[in-house]
């Protein structure tokens, strides 16, 4: 029995669930052994997880607004590192980052430099500083620092398209989940999937999906990691293989140029499911250049600094010094995974291409690799493809094809690990991307409730009223969602990146100009992130449309298009128009002292 209160007894209560999962995991591979169905053993993981995610949202529901928006501001450092990370890995990093590697090379590896050492600019020059202001939301505190409903208004425009951009791409990774575990269509998945997201964060607000998001990481770290040494130590890697990656990575480049590779015909090409992509990196190649590199990895650098559901993880800490502490933690949780993604990349390539392996295909007959129970359930569910466009009815490797989303999800099959593994990618995987969409629907809804209607609509708006309109923005949001993840405009990857740029391009330096510049006004910062948006989308729309783009900015790193306008639109404006009054400069001073109350708490 525990005893006393729940944020003191964190460690026992979720030590309790991580045994509890593992025992899960022991019985769900007894229950292998004794012939379960490996169907039947992925709707258990999925359902089980998400089950629990529910119970816990449904015991933190609140009616309590400081709870609703920043979990009653009293979370753990290491607690809220833990929730941090698991909001951050989304999909994208658990399901299509080590594809993106897979299949475009180390040049990916800019997104893992961008998304982990955007944390420093967090750390140095926003998380405290927003803590100290003492804000439930980044439009609270841009509408607040600058003053006026606009800037408050602008605030909320540029959150909502760069989080709905970030959230359709986790309904994806979801929908394709749920949709391979339980064997029922993407279309409906993603609704399954927003469904579990709903049942998540709809009650509780931010202290459900903080305590979630906890449960979450744990079960996420473990399905990506056990994998990972699982697979390395039978394929001779050594059980710790991130110190034995260059050896794997010369190996594999050895077997390609052995094998030799015949480009395809567009007519082959023609013939390849949407979304597919060959087995060598050779069909194309991104961030071949060092500025290519350079500037993917500062776009998600300012990205992450950028983005309103990683900034309102730090309201929740007690102090601005838990909250710069909580910085370090949730970086350290992060390198867990993100460390660990080239090397289940690298191995499930080899998985595949090296003939000394049991797994290898390639130098097979087409006929015996199409027989493989791992390829016939991943080509049912559209995400692998071959074809003998060569005519040998042998496979090499230009007629091998795999979705992105597949590599992550179909390793631990490929390789020969029981089927149990994979029950638990899935469910890591569902956990990493159901984490992030809590956060994100969230930070949606939390803005339009709190700073739209709250702030501007209805200021004496009661409690009640607030967190009724609150959630039924969560509903329509999620809604939205899902059904604009359905129509796979773009990949996961792809969605998960623009967000970064759309952030970047209107909020990075309002929110870093407003704490480090006190000359930086309203009509600055509402030109800055105005005319950083438009400028910024409008150079994707160019580009997308067949524009050439200019100094080697694509369409991956048009943030850097947007935020340059936004810096210099807001340096212009804010000097050519009168000065913030002498209140609000020396809020600014208040807001760079650790210690003190609040800012809000001192109005």
């Amino acid at each position: 029995m525990i005893k006393g209160k729940f944020i003191d007894n964190l460690p026992k209560v979720y030590g309790i669930y991580t045994g509890g999962f593992l025992v899960f995991i022991i019985l769900m591979a007894i229950a292998e052994q004794a012939g379960m169905s490996a169907k039947l053993i992925g709707i258990f993981f999925v359902a089980f997880t998400v089950l629990i995610y529910a119970l816990i949202g449904w015991l933190s529901r609140t009616l309590q607004v400081d709870a609703y928006y920043v979990a009653g501001r009293q979370v753990p450092t290491v607690f809220n590192g833990m929730a941090t990370a698991a909001d951050w890995m989304s999909g994208a990093s658990f399901v299509a980052m080590a594809g993106g590697i897979y299949f475009k090379g180390y040049g990916y590896m800019a997104l893992l430099v961008g998304w982990t050492g955007g944390y420093v600019l967090v750390a140095s020059l926003l998380a405290p500083y927003l803590r100290k202001f003492g804000c439930y939301t980044v439009p609270d505190f841009i509408g607040t620092r600058y003053g006026g409903n606009l800037a408050r208004f602008s605030a909320v425009i540029v959150l909502t398209v760069a989080s709905f951009t970030y959230v359709t791409a986790q309904i994806n990774a979801t929908g394709t989940i749920a949709s391979v575990a339980l064997d029922i269509p993407f279309g409906i998945a993603v609704y399954v999937g927003l469904a579990s997201i709903l049942m998540c964060s709809m009650l509780g607000g931010m202290r459900a999906v903080t305590w979630t998001q906890v449960a979450q990481y744990i079960v996420l770290i473990i399905a990506y990691l056990l994998p990972v040494f699982w697979i390395s130590s039978k394929l001779g890697a050594g059980f710790f293989p991130h110190f034995m990656l260059a050896d794997e990575v010369a190996r594999i480049a050895e077997l390609e140029g052995q094998f030799g590779f015949v480009k395809n015909s567009a007519a082959d090409l023609a013939t390849v499911p949407k979304g597919l992509a060959g087995i060598t990196k050779a069909h194309s190649s991104v961030n071949a250049t060092p500025w290519a590199f350079i500037s993917l990895a500062v776009c998600m650098m300012a990205g992450t600094a950028s983005l309103p559901h990683v900034m309102m993880r730090y309201f929740t800490t007690p102090s601005v010094r838990t909250a710069r502490r909580s910085v370090g933690w949730s970086l350290f949780f992060i390198f867990l995974l993100y460390s660990s993604a080239p090397m289940l990349a690298t191995l499930s390539k080899l998985s595949l291409i090296d003939p000394t392996l049991p797994t290898g295909i390639i130098g097979k007959t087409i006929a015996e690799v199409q027989s493989i129970d791992w390829y016939q359930n991943w080509n049912q569910a559209n995400l692998m493809f071959i074809s003998d466009f060569n005519g040998n009815g042998t496979l090499e490797l230009n007629e091998f094809f795999m979705g992105g989303k597949a590599v992550v999800l179909a390793t631990p099959e490929i390789a020969g690990l029981p089927y149990v593994i994979s029950g638990l990618v899935a469910a890591g995987g569902m956990a990493a991307a159901m984490s992030t969409a809590d956060g994100l629907v969230l930070a949606i809804s939390n803005a339009l409730s709190h700073d739209i209607y709250y702030k501007i609509i209805n200021p004496k708006a009661e409690t009640a009223k607030r967190l009724i309109v609150a959630r039924v923005l969560l509903v329509l949001i999620g809604f939205a969602g899902a059904t604009i993840a359905a129509l796979e405009i773009q990949g996961i990857l792809g969605s998960v990146i623009w967000a970064f740029d759309f952030a970047m391009s209107g909020l990075f330096f309002p929110l870093v100009l407003g704490v480090w510049w006190k000359r930086a006004n309203a009509p600055g910062a509402v030109a800055g992130m105005l005319l950083g948006l438009i400028s910024g989308t409008a150079y994707l729309i160019w580009v997308r449309s067949g524009g050439s783009g200019f100094l080697g900015i694509t369409q991956l790193t048009f943030g850097i298009v947007g935020a340059a306008v936004s810096l210099v639109s807001m340096i212009v404006v804010s000097l050519i128009t009168a000065a913030p009054d002498s209140a609000t400069q020396k809020m600014v001073d208040d807001v760079r002292v650790p210690s003190g109350k609040t800012i809000l708490a001192q109005k």
